[in-house]
């Protein structure tokens, strides 16, 4: 990024949208028309669900510019809205982007915000078919739009777990939430000393969960070739306790899942214990992992587990709404809901 920053006020709105839409390309034939126009055009998908989802990002409510780089921001920003259509057992195959930018943001600002959402776009085989710009009196505001369409000929909700059902976890919990946790602390120790530079190496990949995380289009398509379509489904963004409340709240059953089976990284451990917080914590309650979270018949597990990244972490009950955790030491936990929610965060 050049060290000259532009103003936008002294190229104006529209040679914005210009400079930053310059490197979009499309790649589905459904795309018609992508940005220039009044409004986008895309085929419809005959006899398919179409598949809609939209996402905010707001800067001091889900990310701080102080430790976030803007081209991991805009990836970021694209990522997210992908795993909501992977949470449906979906593709997606289209995005909006409009942006809500304050003064203190410079046209180089928003370009290198932009490099990220087109290296995601590229990265997922997505088409940036349009959106909007305008001045915000507060922080930068991200909303994405994404189109999608399943990945096979049924959807998964969150409303199709049965009594007996496995529940199935994809990668591993918690990193996200402690990547967080690094990042507020080197940005206290900056704040009392500015002098100071972090030592963030040997924190290299929970980091990358929480800046730039990756969408599990992998696993979705996994299960297609296995011909597998979930009960139910859903992507692990506010934590696993919250969203397994979600599908159980959907469906009209409960669950019980076991410590011991819950995916944690190794690395995620050893920073959980420097930190001096529980791992088990953070795979529960962290959130941002983007990782898929669904269910399905006990006559489907062995075929599942032979995706390497799929793990059993627990079954469906017929206690409605029951979240119960059996601990190493066969206690049981009933949980409550502790994931992350933006209208509770401290100010």
């Amino acid at each position: 990024m050049s060290n000259k920053f532009t103003p936008i006020s002294k190229i104006g709105e529209f040679e914005l949208i210009s400079r930053i839409l310059k490197d979009s390309s499309n790649k589905h034939k459904s795309t018609k028309k992508g940005t220039g126009d009044d409004s986008a055009v895309i085929e419809h998908f005959a006899k398919k669900d179409c598949l809609i989802s939209t996402d905010m990002l707001a800067e001091g409510v889900h990310f701080d510019p102080t430790y976030t780089p803007l081209k991991h921001l805009g990836y970021k920003s694209i990522i997210v809205n992908i795993s909501d259509i992977c949470a449906m057992n979906g593709i997606a195959t289209h995005a909006l982007v409009s942006l809500g930018i304050p003064n203190k943001y410079s046209v180089e600002h928003i370009e290198e915000l932009y490099s990220g959402i087109h290296t995601a776009c590229k990265n997922y085989s997505i088409d940036l078919i349009g959106g909007d710009t305008t001045s915000s009196a507060s922080g930068l505001i991200i909303s994405v739009t994404i189109i999608g369409e399943p990945s096979s000929t049924d959807l998964s909700y969150r409303s199709g777990a049965q009594p007996n059902d496995v529940v199935f976890v994809s990668g591993d919990l918690g990193g996200a939430y402690l990547g967080l946790q690094i990042l507020e602390r080197e940005k206290q120790i900056f704040m009392e000393d500015q002098k100071s530079q972090p030592e963030l190496t040997q924190y290299s990949t929970i980091l990358e969960k929480q800046l730039k995380p990756e969408a599990r289009v992998d696993i979705i398509r996994e299960l297609r070739k296995l011909r597998i379509t979930p009960s139910a489904m859903i992507d692990l963004s506010d934590g696993l306790s919250s969203d397994l409340r979600h599908i159980c709240k959907a469906s009209g059953v409960g669950v019980k899942i076991f410590e011991n089976k819950i995916p944690v990284a190794e690395e995620t451990s050893e920073v959980a214990s420097e930190l001096n917080i529980s791992p088990l914590f953070c795979a529960l309650h962290g959130g941002e992992d983007y990782e898929i979270l669904f269910t399905a018949p006990a006559t489907l597990h062995q075929k599942i587990t032979k995706i390497s990244s799929i793990k059993a972490v627990g079954h469906i009950t017929s206690d409605k709404n029951k979240i119960e955790l059996i601990t190493s030491s066969e206690q049981t936990i009933d949980l409550s809901s502790e994931g992350w929610d933006p209208f509770l965060v401290k100010k």
